[in-house]
């Protein structure tokens, strides 16, 4: 079977696309660790050092990031590519400027008031109250600490803009908005889409940020198909 490679974003783990690893248990795969650099082209080059010789690859916002920097740089290894809640452009200066804010607060000992913060920003009205969705994020944040979150952060802040590449990927794509994300509203991942000839989008309902954990059985079978071809 086709392998896969999920990759997570800020502060994210494995534990982002625990409902697609035990959907694609007969597949091969294997999840990015993106906490050991402070680049975005370093987090590529450590995927395509451990991948297959030939994979899918599926990324989530950061993860997103990530997954067009690997077909950037080995388009010939990819044979499919899934972009989650993500955008093509670079960081934007108020984007950044919130980005140093809370990596003062990582080294002045404040990195466990970081996931509270975010949670507001990432979960749409709805599911503010959903204790299951906020343990998850608050363990992958526990997980990740704070030094591996400073450095996902400069890896955010340096990344290039991926809309000049967008053109030449070939391979059969799959673009996903959430239509709540708070962060990465339809219009934004759209773009994508509009840049990548051969990519079909998806908009799941009812959905912000995290779409992989909130609405888990539209993800996956959206995943399916794309997997199937």
């Amino acid at each position: 079977m086709e392998p896969l490679v999920l990759v997570p974003g800020l502060l994210c783990t494995e534990i982002l696309f625990a409902p697609q690893i035990g959907a694609f248990s007969d597949h091969p795969v294997m999840v990015a660790d993106n906490r050991n650099h402070d680049s975005i082209a370093a987090m590529a080059a450590e995927i395509l050092e451990r991948a297959p010789e030939r994979f899918a690859i599926a990324g989530l916002s950061m993860g997103g990031y990530v997954a067009m920097e690997v077909i950037r740089m080995a388009q010939e290894r990819v044979s499919r590519l899934a972009l989650l809640n993500t955008v093509a452009r670079p960081d934007a200066p108020e984007q950044t400027e919130n980005r140093r804010r809370l990596m003062r607060l990582a080294a002045d000992s404040k990195f466990d008031s970081i996931a509270p913060a975010l949670f507001t920003s990432l979960v749409p009205p709805a599911r503010q109250n959903d204790q299951e969705l906020r343990n998850a994020i608050f363990e992958m944040a526990r997980d990740t600490g704070p030094d591996a979150f400073v450095r996902q952060e400069e890896a955010i802040i340096a990344r290039i803009d991926q809309r000049p590449n967008l053109g030449a990927i070939a391979c059969p794509t799959l673009v996903l908005a959430g239509a709540d994300d708070p962060l990465m509203p339809v219009d934004v991942v759209r773009e994508i889409h509009e840049g990548i000839p051969a990519s079909r989008f998806e908009i799941v309902p009812a959905c912000g940020h995290l779409s992989t954990l909130e609405r888990p059985d539209a993800v996956t079978a959206l995943l399916k198909t794309w997997m199937d071809g």
